[in-house]
């Protein structure tokens, strides 16, 4: 029994340090969903390279539309098509991957019109994704991790939405998080992120001119990086584009780059909490992650 004692004593700072670290541990978010060409969900996530990853994106939602998901070349939801992802899902999942729904994106139909609507779409969201029920599950039985926010148009009752989502945390935690543009504070999500709700926010330091980095100006992204840590975010993520094609108005940073100037200035950050990739089909072409992995 003492010896028993004494290694529980051993142990017990060792289990303290492993708890700190994995609290705090960096990683590589992607979106995957807008490219057929890009591989299945499974194919992402067995590179080891990403722990997070966002299903993109539901483009349809809010103000009396019939929710919509839209993954491109990958599956028609409107036959049941994309609930072959639900096995992927949890093939993710067993490899400690969170996987979440993202909303919106830069060419969806999406709003919400009151708070009132913001709480139906988190009970189809719930109910459809989440730990919920329904007959109509467009990915599935398999149950996401969480739901991100990538919302590029209008900006009302997206912190209702988010506090209706966190509402359903009593039952099974739903993990938040956001995808805001780089100038600060978003346009779109400032009063979402203000609710202090979003575990993740990958910021897009990309088609945005005055805060991306610059042909060797790591200035105006470091500079934005910096309001962003001040932000009501629990752990604010660096977004980049993989290639110059995954960003046509600028952005990419080159990894070596990222890696020897970058990341040194941010990594100081309480809130640091790693890089987010824009997204699977230009990383697949460009091996970023590969190339920044050790590093992030």
């Amino acid at each position: 029994m003492a010896s028993f004692k004494q290694v529980s004593i051993l142990l017990f700072p060792l289990f303290l340090i492993s708890l700190f670290k994995s609290s705090h541990a960096a990683g590589i978010a992607v979106y995957w969903g807008q490219n057929g060409n890009e591989g299945s969900l499974a194919d992402a996530c067995n590179t080891n390279n990403y722990q997070f990853v966002n299903i993109a994106f539901l483009s349809t939602f809010g103000n009396g539309q019939t929710p919509t998901l839209n993954l491109a070349g990958h599956c028609d939801p409107a036959s049941n098509g994309c609930t072959k992802f639900s096995s992927e899902i949890q093939t993710c999942q067993s490899k400690g991957i969170k996987v979440l729904l993202s909303l919106g994106g830069g060419a969806g139909s999406y709003s919400l019109s009151s708070a009132d609507d913001a709480t139906q779409v988190a009970n189809y969201l719930w109910n459809n994704f989440l730990g919920g029920t329904s007959s109509s599950r467009p990915l599935g039985d398999a149950v996401l991790d969480g739901i991100d926010f990538d919302i590029e148009a209008g900006g009302e009752h997206y912190d209702d939405l988010a506090r209706a989502l966190n509402g359903f945390s009593s039952q099974r935690r739903v993990y938040l998080s956001a995808a805001p543009q780089c100038p600060f504070p978003d346009a779109h999500l400032d009063s979402a992120i203000n609710t202090g709700l979003f575990d993740y926010v990958w910021v897009q330091f990309y088609n945005n001119p005055q805060c991306q980095y610059s042909s060797g100006n790591t200035n105006n992204l470091v500079n934005a990086w910096n309001q962003w840590t001040s932000s009501q975010a629990k752990q604010v993520f660096l977004g980049v584009p993989a290639n110059d094609a995954a960003a046509p108005s600028g952005g990419f940073i080159p990894s070596d780059v990222l890696i020897s100037q970058v990341l040194p200035a941010i990594k100081g950050s309480a809130k640091y909490g790693g890089v987010m990739i824009w997204d699977r089909f230009n990383d697949g072409q460009s091996g970023y992650s590969n190339a920044i992995k050790g590093s992030v």
